[in-house]
Protein backbone atom coordinates (compact mmCIF):
# COMPACT_ATOMS: atom_id res chain seq x y z
CA UNK A 1 0.00 0.00 0.00
CA UNK A 2 1.22 3.43 -0.70
CA UNK A 3 2.31 5.27 2.30
CA UNK A 4 0.29 8.22 3.61
CA UNK A 5 2.20 11.37 4.42
CA UNK A 6 1.92 12.55 7.96
CA UNK A 7 0.46 16.00 8.57
CA UNK A 8 2.64 18.48 10.36
CA UNK A 9 1.04 19.96 13.38
CA UNK A 10 1.34 23.76 14.00
CA UNK A 11 2.30 24.62 17.48
CA UNK A 12 -0.52 25.91 19.66
CA UNK A 13 1.25 29.23 20.24
CA UNK A 14 1.52 29.83 16.51
CA UNK A 15 -2.19 29.06 16.02
CA UNK A 16 -3.14 31.56 18.70
CA UNK A 17 -1.03 34.29 17.12
CA UNK A 18 -2.57 33.69 13.71
CA UNK A 19 -6.09 33.80 15.11
CA UNK A 20 -5.37 37.04 16.92
CA UNK A 21 -4.05 38.58 13.72
CA UNK A 22 -7.10 37.48 11.76
CA UNK A 23 -9.50 38.70 14.44
CA UNK A 24 -7.84 42.08 14.66
CA UNK A 25 -7.96 42.68 10.94
CA UNK A 26 -11.72 41.88 10.64
CA UNK A 27 -13.10 43.51 13.77
CA UNK A 28 -11.59 46.96 13.12
CA UNK A 29 -10.73 47.17 16.72
CA UNK A 30 -7.07 47.68 16.04
CA UNK A 31 -5.11 50.56 14.54
CA UNK A 32 -6.37 51.65 11.08
CA UNK A 33 -4.48 50.32 8.17
CA UNK A 34 -2.85 53.02 6.12
CA UNK A 35 -4.20 53.36 2.59
CA UNK A 36 -4.86 55.98 -0.10
CA UNK A 37 -8.73 56.12 0.54
CA UNK A 38 -9.74 59.26 2.49
CA UNK A 39 -13.68 59.05 2.43
CA UNK A 40 -16.33 61.61 1.03
CA UNK A 41 -16.03 65.39 1.71
CA UNK A 42 -19.26 67.03 3.13
CA UNK A 43 -20.26 69.80 0.57
CA UNK A 44 -21.54 73.19 1.87
CA UNK A 45 -25.20 73.96 0.89
CA UNK A 46 -25.64 76.47 -1.91
CA UNK A 47 -27.09 79.89 -0.98
CA UNK A 48 -30.73 80.51 -1.96
CA UNK A 49 -31.61 81.95 -5.34
CA UNK A 50 -34.05 84.85 -5.88
CA UNK A 51 -36.15 85.42 -8.98
CA UNK A 52 -38.12 88.57 -9.85
CA UNK A 53 -40.90 89.17 -12.34
CA UNK A 54 -41.01 91.46 -14.28
CA UNK A 55 -37.45 90.62 -15.18
CA UNK A 56 -34.45 92.84 -14.71
CA UNK A 57 -34.39 95.63 -17.30
CA UNK A 58 -37.88 94.91 -18.64
CA UNK A 59 -39.46 97.80 -20.56
CA UNK A 60 -43.09 98.67 -21.31
CA UNK A 61 -44.45 96.48 -18.51
CA UNK A 62 -48.25 96.63 -18.30
CA UNK A 63 -49.30 98.49 -15.13
CA UNK A 64 -51.87 95.82 -14.29
CA UNK A 65 -49.12 93.21 -13.88
CA UNK A 66 -48.08 92.22 -10.37
CA UNK A 67 -44.52 92.13 -9.05
CA UNK A 68 -43.61 88.62 -7.91
CA UNK A 69 -40.45 87.82 -5.94
CA UNK A 70 -39.65 84.15 -5.19
CA UNK A 71 -36.87 82.40 -3.25
CA UNK A 72 -35.56 78.87 -3.90
CA UNK A 73 -33.44 77.09 -1.31
CA UNK A 74 -34.32 79.54 1.44
CA UNK A 75 -36.85 82.06 2.75
CA UNK A 76 -37.38 85.69 1.86
CA UNK A 77 -36.35 87.99 4.67
CA UNK A 78 -36.91 91.34 2.96
CA UNK A 79 -38.70 92.61 -0.13
CA UNK A 80 -39.00 96.33 -0.88
CA UNK A 81 -40.39 97.61 -4.18
CA UNK A 82 -40.15 101.36 -4.77
CA UNK A 83 -41.09 103.91 -7.37
CA UNK A 84 -39.39 107.12 -6.36
CA UNK A 85 -40.20 107.59 -2.70
CA UNK A 86 -43.34 105.46 -2.80
CA UNK A 87 -43.27 101.88 -1.52
CA UNK A 88 -45.46 99.32 -3.25
CA UNK A 89 -47.66 97.24 -0.95
CA UNK A 90 -47.35 93.47 -1.12
CA UNK A 91 -47.93 90.22 0.74
CA UNK A 92 -45.64 87.30 1.65
CA UNK A 93 -47.14 83.81 1.48
CA UNK A 94 -47.25 81.39 4.42
CA UNK A 95 -44.12 79.54 3.28
CA UNK A 96 -42.10 82.75 3.27
CA UNK A 97 -40.82 81.98 -0.22
CA UNK A 98 -43.10 84.08 -2.45
CA UNK A 99 -43.98 87.80 -2.28
CA UNK A 100 -46.64 89.37 -4.53
CA UNK A 101 -47.60 93.03 -4.90
CA UNK A 102 -51.19 93.89 -3.99
CA UNK A 103 -51.64 97.09 -5.98
CA UNK A 104 -51.44 98.14 -9.59
CA UNK A 105 -48.36 99.88 -10.92
CA UNK A 106 -48.19 103.43 -12.24
CA UNK A 107 -47.67 103.90 -15.98
CA UNK A 108 -44.42 105.37 -17.29
CA UNK A 109 -42.57 104.67 -14.04
CA UNK A 110 -39.28 102.96 -13.13
CA UNK A 111 -39.48 100.50 -10.24
CA UNK A 112 -36.64 99.15 -8.09
CA UNK A 113 -36.90 95.76 -6.36
CA UNK A 114 -34.65 94.98 -3.39
CA UNK A 115 -34.86 91.44 -2.00
CA UNK A 116 -32.95 89.39 0.55
CA UNK A 117 -33.24 85.66 1.31
CA UNK A 118 -31.52 83.37 3.81
CA UNK A 119 -30.98 79.62 3.87
CA UNK A 120 -28.55 76.95 5.06
CA UNK A 121 -26.07 78.20 2.50
CA UNK A 122 -26.14 81.76 3.81
CA UNK A 123 -27.83 84.98 2.65
CA UNK A 124 -28.52 86.21 -0.87
CA UNK A 125 -29.31 89.75 -1.97
CA UNK A 126 -30.70 90.99 -5.26
CA UNK A 127 -31.56 94.35 -6.81
CA UNK A 128 -33.62 94.58 -9.99
CA UNK A 129 -35.24 97.34 -12.04
CA UNK A 130 -37.99 97.52 -14.63
CA UNK A 131 -40.10 100.23 -16.28
CA UNK A 132 -43.83 100.32 -16.97
CA UNK A 133 -45.22 101.43 -20.29
CA UNK A 134 -46.09 105.04 -21.07
CA UNK A 135 -49.75 105.15 -22.14
CA UNK A 136 -50.90 106.56 -25.44
CA UNK A 137 -53.76 108.25 -23.57
CA UNK A 138 -54.01 109.15 -19.90
CA UNK A 139 -57.20 108.75 -17.88
CA UNK A 140 -57.56 111.16 -14.96
CA UNK A 141 -60.22 112.41 -12.56
CA UNK A 142 -60.72 116.12 -13.26
CA UNK A 143 -63.52 116.83 -10.79
CA UNK A 144 -65.17 115.38 -7.70
CA UNK A 145 -68.37 117.11 -6.55
CA UNK A 146 -69.05 117.95 -3.80
CA UNK A 147 -65.55 117.85 -2.40
CA UNK A 148 -64.48 121.31 -1.25
CA UNK A 149 -62.03 120.92 1.63
CA UNK A 150 -63.78 121.47 4.94
CA UNK A 151 -67.24 121.67 3.38
CA UNK A 152 -70.12 120.20 5.40
CA UNK A 153 -72.64 118.33 3.28
CA UNK A 154 -76.25 117.30 3.59
CA UNK A 155 -77.42 113.72 4.10
CA UNK A 156 -78.62 113.43 0.51
CA UNK A 157 -75.28 114.39 -1.05
CA UNK A 158 -74.13 112.40 -4.06
CA UNK A 159 -70.53 111.83 -5.15
CA UNK A 160 -70.15 112.99 -8.76
CA UNK A 161 -66.91 111.95 -10.51
CA UNK A 162 -65.90 113.42 -13.87
CA UNK A 163 -63.06 112.09 -16.05
CA UNK A 164 -60.94 113.88 -18.62
CA UNK A 165 -61.89 111.52 -21.44
CA UNK A 166 -64.54 108.92 -22.28
CA UNK A 167 -64.29 105.67 -20.33
CA UNK A 168 -64.63 102.59 -22.51
CA UNK A 169 -64.16 99.84 -19.91
CA UNK A 170 -66.55 101.23 -17.32
CA UNK A 171 -66.55 98.05 -15.25
CA UNK A 172 -62.77 98.17 -14.75
CA UNK A 173 -62.88 101.81 -13.70
CA UNK A 174 -65.91 101.37 -11.46
CA UNK A 175 -64.20 98.52 -9.61
CA UNK A 176 -61.41 101.02 -8.77
CA UNK A 177 -63.81 103.48 -7.09
CA UNK A 178 -64.07 103.07 -3.32
CA UNK A 179 -66.40 104.67 -0.77
CA UNK A 180 -65.71 104.10 2.94
CA UNK A 181 -68.04 105.61 5.55
CA UNK A 182 -67.79 105.76 9.32
CA UNK A 183 -71.48 104.78 9.35
CA UNK A 184 -71.78 102.58 6.27
CA UNK A 185 -74.94 102.21 4.21
CA UNK A 186 -75.36 100.39 0.88
CA UNK A 187 -74.71 102.47 -2.22
CA UNK A 188 -74.08 102.15 -5.95
CA UNK A 189 -72.55 103.97 -8.90
CA UNK A 190 -74.54 105.01 -11.96
CA UNK A 191 -72.95 106.09 -15.23
CA UNK A 192 -74.74 109.13 -16.65
CA UNK A 193 -72.31 109.59 -19.55
CA UNK A 194 -69.04 108.14 -20.83
CA UNK A 195 -67.18 110.70 -18.71
CA UNK A 196 -69.27 110.92 -15.55
CA UNK A 197 -70.39 108.49 -12.85
CA UNK A 198 -72.44 109.26 -9.73
CA UNK A 199 -72.61 107.50 -6.37
CA UNK A 200 -75.82 107.43 -4.38
CA UNK A 201 -76.71 105.56 -1.21
CA UNK A 202 -79.76 103.34 -0.79
CA UNK A 203 -81.05 105.69 1.89
CA UNK A 204 -79.83 109.05 3.16
CA UNK A 205 -76.39 109.13 4.75
CA UNK A 206 -76.48 108.74 8.52
CA UNK A 207 -75.77 112.23 9.87
CA UNK A 208 -72.55 113.45 11.49
CA UNK A 209 -69.82 111.34 9.94
CA UNK A 210 -66.90 111.32 7.51
CA UNK A 211 -66.94 109.53 4.19
CA UNK A 212 -63.74 108.72 2.31
CA UNK A 213 -63.83 108.49 -1.48
CA UNK A 214 -60.85 107.07 -3.38
CA UNK A 215 -60.43 106.56 -7.11
CA UNK A 216 -57.67 103.96 -7.38
CA UNK A 217 -57.41 104.28 -11.14
CA UNK A 218 -53.61 104.38 -11.50
CA UNK A 219 -52.73 101.37 -13.63
CA UNK A 220 -56.34 100.68 -14.68
CA UNK A 221 -56.81 100.07 -18.40
CA UNK A 222 -59.95 101.97 -19.40
CA UNK A 223 -59.67 101.40 -23.14
CA UNK A 224 -57.16 100.58 -25.90
CA UNK A 225 -53.95 102.44 -25.12
CA UNK A 226 -55.62 104.30 -22.24
CA UNK A 227 -54.54 103.88 -18.60
CA UNK A 228 -55.30 105.63 -15.35
CA UNK A 229 -52.28 107.64 -14.25
CA UNK A 230 -52.93 108.74 -10.67
CA UNK A 231 -55.15 107.97 -7.70
CA UNK A 232 -57.43 110.61 -6.18
CA UNK A 233 -58.87 110.75 -2.64
CA UNK A 234 -61.31 113.10 -0.92
CA UNK A 235 -62.88 113.16 2.52
CA UNK A 236 -66.52 114.25 2.64
CA UNK A 237 -68.03 115.54 5.89
CA UNK A 238 -71.71 114.72 6.35
CA UNK A 239 -73.34 117.11 8.79
CA UNK A 240 -76.77 117.24 10.39
CA UNK A 241 -79.86 115.88 8.67
CA UNK A 242 -81.46 119.08 7.32
CA UNK A 243 -84.72 117.95 5.70
CA UNK A 244 -87.32 120.46 4.52
CA UNK A 245 -90.87 119.60 3.45
CA UNK A 246 -92.78 121.94 1.17
CA UNK A 247 -96.53 121.49 0.80
CA UNK A 248 -97.66 123.43 -2.23
CA UNK A 249 -101.34 123.07 -1.32
CA UNK A 250 -100.98 124.40 2.21
CA UNK A 251 -98.32 126.95 1.18
CA UNK A 252 -95.91 126.00 3.97
CA UNK A 253 -92.31 124.88 4.30
CA UNK A 254 -91.22 123.04 7.45
CA UNK A 255 -87.47 122.75 8.08
CA UNK A 256 -86.15 120.04 10.40
CA UNK A 257 -82.65 119.44 11.70
CA UNK A 258 -81.99 115.89 12.94
CA UNK A 259 -85.75 115.47 13.23
CA UNK A 260 -86.40 118.64 15.24
CA UNK A 261 -88.52 121.42 13.70
CA UNK A 262 -86.30 124.48 13.33
CA UNK A 263 -88.60 126.77 11.31
CA UNK A 264 -92.04 126.81 9.71
CA UNK A 265 -92.19 129.22 6.78
CA UNK A 266 -95.16 130.51 4.75
CA UNK A 267 -94.33 130.19 1.06
CA UNK A 268 -95.75 130.72 -2.40
CA UNK A 269 -95.03 128.11 -5.12
CA UNK A 270 -95.55 128.00 -8.88
CA UNK A 271 -98.86 129.35 -10.11
CA UNK A 272 -99.26 126.31 -12.41
CA UNK A 273 -100.96 128.16 -15.27
CA UNK A 274 -98.56 126.21 -17.53
CA UNK A 275 -96.30 123.20 -16.97
CA UNK A 276 -93.33 125.58 -17.04
CA UNK A 277 -94.78 127.52 -14.11
CA UNK A 278 -95.59 124.40 -12.09
CA UNK A 279 -93.27 123.56 -9.21
CA UNK A 280 -91.89 120.03 -9.48
CA UNK A 281 -92.85 117.51 -6.79
CA UNK A 282 -90.37 115.03 -5.41
CA UNK A 283 -87.10 114.80 -3.52
CA UNK A 284 -84.83 117.72 -4.41
CA UNK A 285 -81.33 118.39 -3.14
CA UNK A 286 -79.86 121.83 -2.54
CA UNK A 287 -77.12 122.38 -5.10
CA UNK A 288 -75.73 125.90 -4.81
CA UNK A 289 -76.62 129.36 -3.59
CA UNK A 290 -76.23 132.96 -4.70
CA UNK A 291 -76.93 136.43 -3.35
CA UNK A 292 -78.09 137.91 -5.61
CA UNK A 293 -79.10 135.69 -8.55
CA UNK A 294 -80.42 137.12 -11.83
CA UNK A 295 -83.35 135.04 -13.07
CA UNK A 296 -84.40 135.34 -16.72
CA UNK A 297 -87.33 133.57 -18.35
CA UNK A 298 -85.94 130.67 -20.39
CA UNK A 299 -86.33 130.80 -24.16
CA UNK A 300 -87.71 134.34 -24.22
CA UNK A 301 -86.26 137.72 -25.09
CA UNK A 302 -87.34 141.20 -24.04
CA UNK A 303 -90.72 142.05 -25.50
CA UNK A 304 -91.88 138.40 -25.73
CA UNK A 305 -95.03 137.42 -23.79
CA UNK A 306 -94.03 136.07 -20.37
CA UNK A 307 -90.54 137.54 -20.46
CA UNK A 308 -89.08 138.45 -17.08
CA UNK A 309 -85.77 139.40 -15.58
CA UNK A 310 -85.66 139.41 -11.80
CA UNK A 311 -82.79 140.03 -9.39
CA UNK A 312 -83.45 137.91 -6.30
CA UNK A 313 -81.63 137.72 -2.99
CA UNK A 314 -80.71 134.73 -0.84
CA UNK A 315 -81.43 132.12 -3.49
CA UNK A 316 -80.75 128.39 -2.96
CA UNK A 317 -80.99 126.26 -6.11
CA UNK A 318 -82.89 122.94 -5.93
CA UNK A 319 -83.04 121.92 -9.62
CA UNK A 320 -81.40 122.63 -12.96
CA UNK A 321 -84.68 123.80 -14.49
CA UNK A 322 -84.53 127.06 -12.53
CA UNK A 323 -86.18 126.26 -9.20
CA UNK A 324 -84.86 128.01 -6.10
CA UNK A 325 -85.92 128.76 -2.57
CA UNK A 326 -85.44 132.53 -2.49
CA UNK A 327 -86.51 135.82 -1.00
CA UNK A 328 -89.56 137.39 -2.68
CA UNK A 329 -90.54 140.68 -1.02
CA UNK A 330 -92.97 141.35 -3.89
CA UNK A 331 -95.14 138.32 -3.01
CA UNK A 332 -95.32 138.55 0.77
CA UNK A 333 -99.07 139.08 0.45
CA UNK A 334 -99.43 135.63 -1.18
CA UNK A 335 -97.03 133.67 0.99
CA UNK A 336 -98.98 131.21 3.08
CA UNK A 337 -102.11 131.87 1.01
CA UNK A 338 -101.63 131.37 -2.75
CA UNK A 339 -99.19 130.17 -5.38
CA UNK A 340 -98.08 133.00 -7.65
CA UNK A 341 -94.46 132.27 -8.67
CA UNK A 342 -92.97 131.02 -11.93
CA UNK A 343 -92.11 127.75 -10.20
CA UNK A 344 -89.73 128.78 -7.41
CA UNK A 345 -90.44 128.62 -3.69
CA UNK A 346 -90.94 132.25 -2.69
CA UNK A 347 -90.31 133.08 0.96
CA UNK A 348 -90.28 136.12 3.22
CA UNK A 349 -86.86 137.84 3.07
CA UNK A 350 -86.05 136.99 6.69
CA UNK A 351 -86.99 133.32 6.18
CA UNK A 352 -85.10 133.12 2.91
CA UNK A 353 -81.98 134.60 4.52
CA UNK A 354 -82.20 132.11 7.40
CA UNK A 355 -82.51 129.21 4.97
CA UNK A 356 -79.63 130.59 2.89
CA UNK A 357 -77.40 130.96 5.96
CA UNK A 358 -78.06 127.35 7.05
CA UNK A 359 -77.54 125.93 3.55
CA UNK A 360 -75.38 122.85 2.82
CA UNK A 361 -75.02 121.20 -0.54
CA UNK A 362 -76.95 117.95 -0.45
CA UNK A 363 -79.64 119.05 2.04
CA UNK A 364 -83.04 117.50 1.28
CA UNK A 365 -86.09 119.47 0.11
CA UNK A 366 -89.21 117.33 -0.35
CA UNK A 367 -91.99 119.01 -2.32
CA UNK A 368 -95.52 117.61 -2.47
CA UNK A 369 -98.79 118.77 -3.93
CA UNK A 370 -98.27 119.20 -7.70
CA UNK A 371 -98.81 117.01 -10.74
CA UNK A 372 -95.39 117.69 -12.23
CA UNK A 373 -92.78 115.21 -10.92
CA UNK A 374 -89.12 116.14 -10.74
CA UNK A 375 -87.06 114.26 -13.31
CA UNK A 376 -84.28 112.13 -11.78
CA UNK A 377 -81.67 113.89 -13.93
CA UNK A 378 -82.98 117.40 -13.33
CA UNK A 379 -80.25 118.82 -11.13
CA UNK A 380 -79.55 116.42 -8.32
CA UNK A 381 -82.92 114.70 -8.50
CA UNK A 382 -81.24 111.32 -8.11
CA UNK A 383 -83.51 110.28 -5.24
CA UNK A 384 -86.43 110.23 -7.66
CA UNK A 385 -85.26 106.78 -8.75
CA UNK A 386 -85.72 103.78 -6.50
CA UNK A 387 -82.42 102.26 -5.44
CA UNK A 388 -83.25 99.19 -7.55
CA UNK A 389 -83.59 101.40 -10.62
CA UNK A 390 -80.53 103.44 -9.70
CA UNK A 391 -78.33 100.34 -9.58
CA UNK A 392 -79.24 99.43 -13.15
CA UNK A 393 -76.94 102.26 -14.27
CA UNK A 394 -73.90 100.51 -12.77
CA UNK A 395 -71.43 98.82 -15.10
CA UNK A 396 -71.26 96.02 -12.53
CA UNK A 397 -75.02 95.44 -12.38
CA UNK A 398 -76.03 91.80 -12.73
Amino acid sequence: MPSVAKRRRMPIAALAAAAALLLGSCSGGGEPVASGFQGHKQEKPAPPTISVAPAEGAKRVRPDKRVVVAASGGRLEKVVVRAGGKVVNGRLDASGTRWRSTERLRPGTTYTVEAQATGDGGPTQLTSRFTTLKPQNELAVIDVTPAIKGEILGVGAPIIVTFNRPVEDKAAVERALEVEAEKPVPGAWRWVSDRQVIYRTARFWPAHQKVRFTARIAGVRSGPGTWGVRNVSHTLRIGAAWISTVNVKTHTMVVRKDGKVMRTMPISAGKATTREYTTTSGIHLTMERGNPVVMISPGRKPGDPGYYREVVNHAVRISSSGEYVHAAPWSIHAQGRANVSHGCINAHPRDAKWFYDNFHRGDVVKIVGTDRPLEWNNGWGFWQLSFKEWKKGSALAT
